[in-house]
């Protein structure tokens, strides 16, 4: 009774993550990221790049956003025609662009992203519970076969055939698994894990890790009572994330005076600059320090920057 319980259930919910994996619609941008009518027809008009990164830089000022591409200039899908989100990729497959894509798995035929992620990662999780629930209900049967104690009937080749997809299907799914679990331990994705994001201070693979707790809440959610149920409760709107390393602008800082300490010009700043919703909020509550680094070399006339960052610790 016990191997049928465990079995129906190990099997009713890898259909269901199965069934929220494959049918949950990837995430899109919201309605702010998108250029206006005015921004967009100036933009298709100019031909100068450096002209069209300065719409773009324009339009994008009071957005979310704190990676660009490898040559520092403002993320923009063509094909979608709007800005892109930080962890944001077009896939070509579903001709959208995805919040937080990881990649496009044709076993699912969808984008596992921002919506279906956790999802994903319970299909994997119960399909490797399944496999190995069957291999190891087979085994006995299996060992009778190498020892001859089975009796010559077709079943056996039946046996073996089933021991050994179970087998070969854990050992496949347990790779991946595996993988997935290391990523969402560093807060990253699979196209991060080959092309770091590129923040204000260069690239950066870990500059969305805020540590492993951290990061495992961000997908899995605030109550661990919903974390094995294929139900939605990832932290964030898939827009915008907390960083590891945030820079500020060099214009929103002000210039201290040269008798007056350079800490009180950080106390009066409010950071981040760009709007973090309520759960990123309480992601970074907790344990946050605020270090400023020393001014650079040149002179703050000359426009040397001035850099704040915000360490997490784990």
């Amino acid at each position: 009774v016990v191997y049928l319980v465990i079995f129906h259930l190990s099997f009713f919910m890898f259909v269901w993550s199965y069934w929220k994996t494959i049918f949950t619609s990837p995430a899109s941008p919201s309605n702010e990221f998108c250029l206006s009518e005015a921004d967009k027809e100036q933009y298709e008009k100019e031909e100068r790049p450096e002209s069209q990164q300065e719409i773009l830089r324009r339009a994008a000022k009071d957005l979310p956003i704190y990676t660009t591409t490898a040559s520092r200039a403002i993320r923009y899908c063509n094909r979608c025609q709007l800005i892109k989100p930080d962890r944001c990729h077009h896939c070509s497959a579903c001709d959208i662009c995805v919040l937080k894509m990881d990649h496009h798995c044709p076993w699912v035929n969808n984008c596992v992203g921002f919506s279906n992620y956790k999802f994903f990662l319970l299909f994997l999780m119960y399909s490797l519970l399944y496999c190995l629930f069957v291999a190891a209900t087979v085994l006995q049967y299996f060992i009778k076969f190498w020892t001859n104690e089975l009796p010559d009937t077709h079943a056996k080749f039946h046996v073996l055939f089933l021991f050994f997809v179970a087998a070969m299907f854990f050992i496949s799914i347990l790779s991946l698994f595996s993988y997935h679990c290391w990523l969402v331990g560093k807060n990253r994705s699979t196209i991060e894990t080959f092309h770091a994001p590129t923040f204000r201070n260069g690239p950066d693979k870990n500059g969305f890790s805020l540590g492993c707790s951290k990061n495992l809440r961000e997908v899995f959610g605030d109550e661990k009572k919903y974390w094995l149920i294929p139900i939605f409760t990832s932290l964030g709107d898939g827009c915008n994330f907390p960083t590891r390393l945030v820079i500020m602008d060099p214009e929103q800082l002000t210039v201290p005076s040269q008798n007056e300490p350079a800490k009180s010009s950080v106390a009066n700043q409010s950071f981040p600059p760009r709007p973090l919703s309520e759960s990123q909020n309480r992601l970074l509550a907790s344990d946050c320090q605020w270090v400023e680094s020393g001014p650079e070399e040149e002179n703050v006339k000359t426009g040397a920057k001035k850099h704040i960052i915000v360490s997490l610790e784990s």
